[in-house]
């Protein structure tokens, strides 16, 4: 893949990178949980080529490769190296042998028109500024017959920690890193966002569904263990140790205080099919 340029995708590279010592970490169940659900909406065919853009280390991928069975192929592509490294020893512990991961950039594929039975995106579409020329590329590598399908998240993902740390990053962390708290998937997370998305990008008729979920916290700390296993830790990794310290210490002591034992993980399921010819 070429040297990556682009500041928004850099972030997200680091971010997840520095993510995937934790990306697979118990209080982090709910990539897997929605990864497999994306999968089991489409009824994949047996044979069949998928693509997995985003895909991290391999939350839909693997279970794409079961479906499919050996004499089909799943090809998973994400930016950070270190998820996809995960992702091929996760493939190898399962001896599942159909599923390739490459490094690559979602928005420079290059692969040919009407080349895949299924193009799979979980939690990954957001990350573009142009969703609506993203989908676009998406459906085109799809095959007439063939399945689109796109993840998101939900209202209040993260709810109530995300609320907590953002509050604390405010209070002890320099102005450069009060984002306000909003997050690149905040464009797109009702039906009717999604389905808006769809239409806009010429795909008709989405199936979408969106599902309440919660991922339990047996303490507080599972909270910090999500924020360092996900594009969160980009923010705490631009702080100084003891800003680290103190906005951890503060977003914990709220959670405890408010008693949370879950956080939100809502999420929106959306997929079409692309009429045979």
């Amino acid at each position: 893949m070429e040297r990556l340029t682009d500041p928004s995708k850099l972030k997200a590279q680091v971010a997840y990178n520095t993510a995937a010592d934790h990306f697979d970490d118990v209080p982090l169940a709910f990539w897997a949980r929605a990864g497999l659900r994306t999968v089991e909406d489409l009824a994949l065919p047996v044979g069949g080529m998928i693509l997995d853009v985003g895909c991290g280390t391999g939350a839909s991928a693997l279970p794409a490769a079961v479906a499919v069975g050996p004499g089909g192929l799943v090809i998973g592509v994400d930016l950070a190296e270190r998820l996809l490294d995960r992702g091929r020893e996760k493939a190898r512990r399962q001896s599942l042998s159909n599923v390739e991961f490459h490094q690559a950039d979602m928005e420079n594929l290059g692969y040919p028109a009407g080349h895949f039975d299924a193009v799979i995106s979980v939690f990954s579409v957001f990350f573009v500024p142009d969703m609506t020329k993203q989908v676009v590329e998406l459906w085109r590598m799809v095959k007439p017959g063939g399945q689109l399908a796109i993840t998101t998240w939900g209202p209040r993902a993260f709810e109530p920690g995300a609320a907590r740390f953002w509050s604390a990053v405010k209070e002890y962390a320099p102005p450069a890193l009060h984002f306000g708290g909003f997050n690149p998937w905040d464009r797109v997370t009702t039906v009717e966002a999604v389905r808006d998305l769809f239409i806009s990008a010429g795909v008709a008729n989405p199936e979408i569904k969106a599902e309440e979920s919660r991922q339990p916290l047996r303490s507080a700390e599972d909270w910090w263990t999500i924020i360092i296993g996900s594009g969160f830790v980009w923010t705490v990794e631009q702080m100084d140790a003891e800003t680290a310290t103190h906005v951890r210490e503060d977003n914990l002591r709220s959670l405890r205080a408010d008693r949370a034992n879950s956080i939100e993980t809502n999420a929106i399921y959306a997929h079409a099919r692309k009429t045979s010819t």
